[in-house]
């Protein structure tokens, strides 16, 4: 099969297309014949040396693919209700840019109806880590208020909409103003642009000094104090990439007076059974809502699988608006 390798750590340019012995699914996993892949962050980072690949998962990049089953472990297919031959996306631990992938069965997820194998893609590794982090860490509930920093990544626009779809209030914060207006198109009630406003001047605005009730933060470093200063009394501070450094400083007397949890997470090393949880979940409380059209999948740009590189370099210059895809047709 045709896989996309890192041939060395590097500049996307590393990227390379090349072949690969098709894998064997074993025990609890399927194999799917890829349609499509998703391209995310992680796989920016793990393509210049600063994501370890978890023990056992493959070097090949990719954590989300979008195809038909081949074949697998069929007891544990019927457990889950499903068989050779159908249309699933699936959250994977590495893997997904190639033709054909393993996955586990308990990770994978049918095509929500309506939905091509494209934006079937685009799907598993954003709304597994905001179900993971925003309502299961973050306990979000209806009727409260969230805070995204970075509303038109991949995460971004996975949040605003699941958030707004589950009852909830959104605010999001966005480079630009074009930015903030493509996150109040996708449902937030407002968004902040960060270069040119306070954002925590801003929050204590909007929320008549009240402060929001869980903030989603991609960014760490500086934002951490500035976000705690964000939060209302009880609010919880999820954090799940740290692209503005590991370090941070602040007020730990609001975090005692508010009562205030500090957490985060990272999902690519969870167990399998942990996973699957999750895909449970999904599959039952926003499967639902992809099929009705109240949350959709943001695709900016599909990019031949043989064009991986140029993926990644629009990745990091930060000027899309939602996913990036890699078709294999």
């Amino acid at each position: 099969m045709q896989a996309v390798e890192i041939s060395a750590y590097g500049a996307p340019e590393v990227l390379r297309l090349g072949e690969r012995p098709v894998p064997v699914a074993g025990a609890g996993e399927v194999l799917i014949r890829v349609s499509a892949s998703g391209v995310n962050r992680p796989d920016v980072l793990q393509r210049t040396g600063n994501y370890p690949v978890p023990p056992g998962a493959s070097d090949i990049p990719g954590l989300e693919v979008a195809g038909v089953i081949e074949s697998g472990d069929a007891a544990a297919m019927a457990q889950a209700g499903l068989k050779a031959g159908d249309r699933v996306c699936a959250l994977v631990a590495g893997g997904g840019y190639a033709q054909w992938c393993v996955a586990p069965v308990g990770q994978c997820l049918p095509v929500p109806e309506g939905l091509d194998d494209i934006a079937a893609a685009s799907l598993p590794e954003t709304f597994f880590t905001v179900w993971s982090n925003v309502f299961d860490r973050g306990r979000l509930q209806a009727g409260e208020t969230l805070l995204v920093q970075g509303g038109t990544s991949g995460i971004g626009v996975t949040a605003i909409q699941m958030a707004k779809a589950l009852g909830a209030r959104v605010i999001a914060t966005a480079g630009s103003d074009d930015k903030c207006a493509a996150c109040l198109k996708l449902g937030a009630d407002h968004a902040i642009n960060y270069k040119t406003q306070d954002f925590v001047a801003a929050v204590a605005e909007l929320t008549g000094k009240r402060g929001v009730d869980v903030v989603l933060d991609m960014v760490a470093g500086s934002y951490v104090s500035r976000e705690i200063e964000c939060l209302a009394e009880d609010g919880r501070l999820v954090i799940i990439a740290v692209q503005g450094g590991v370090k941070a400083e602040f007020n730990a007397g609001l975090v005692l007076r508010r009562r205030l949890t500090i957490t985060g997470s990272t999902l690519r090393p969870r167990p399998v059974a942990f996973k699957a949880a999750i895909a449970a979940s999904l599959r039952a409380r926003v499967w639902p809502l992809l099929a009705e059209g109240r949350i959709q999948p943001v695709i900016h740009q599909v990019f031949p699988a043989a064009q991986a590189a140029a993926a990644h370099t629009l990745m990091e210059s930060n000027q899309h608006v939602g996913k990036l895809v890699l078709s294999w047709a």
